[in-house]
């Protein structure tokens, strides 16, 4: 019964992305339409990488991945300009998903996804912040609404602290959140 729960969640949420993808269509908004694109392909990702890489997913790590993606999808309607943690919370969101992709990998190849997790979250949100600037200044330029918003050096500053911010949270709760997805040997061991 538990797990009909999980699913039916999970069934949820991903519909919710499917509402902002088409409100965005009838506010012919760019931004919402495309975010919740690239939502729905995240939401897909766990199932895909269970398939070809022999793990299972916990009900609660997918259910974490869509309430991301939602979150991130739903921003892109007004919370972003009208609530000012919003993107506080997508970005911690989004650096715990990154972080525990990168703290798994690291220890399913058996090194330590320490200096890792850190290296790629902080690395990627720089990358993600140029992009966002750039995609922002570029629709600028021709007139047309962007897809993404950059707010200033401000912003790219709490932007990076709540990446970070996601990182350590990967770090200190990691190896408890995220065993299932480190196989063991026929010890037991991981």
């Amino acid at each position: 019964m538990l797990r009909s729960v999980k699913r039916a969640a999970e069934r949820g949420l991903q519909a919710g992305i499917l509402t902002v993808f088409v409100v965005g269509l009838r506010r012919r908004s760019p931004g919402a339409v495309v975010n919740a694109v690239c939502a729905l392909f995240v939401t897909a990702l766990p199932r895909r990488l269970e398939r070809r890489y022999d793990l299972e997913f916990e009900g609660w790590q997918r259910l974490y991945v869509d309430a991301g993606m939602l979150t991130h999808a739903v921003g892109m309607l007004g919370p972003y300009d009208d609530v000012w943690w919003w993107d506080n919370v997508t970005h911690t969101c989004s650096a715990t998903l990154l972080g525990g992709v990168v703290f798994a990998v690291a220890r399913r190849r058996d090194r330590n996804p320490r200096p890792r997790v850190v290296a790629v979250v902080v690395c990627l949100g720089v990358l993600w912040e140029a992009f966002e600037y750039a995609i922002h200044a570029v629709a600028k330029r021709f007139g047309v609404e962007p897809i993404l918003v950059s707010y200033g050096s401000a912003d790219v500053a709490a932007d990076l602290a709540f990446d970070l911010l996601g990182a350590l949270l990967v770090l200190a709760f990691g190896d408890r959140l995220l065993d299932n997805l480190v196989p063991t040997d026929e010890h037991g061991e991981r």
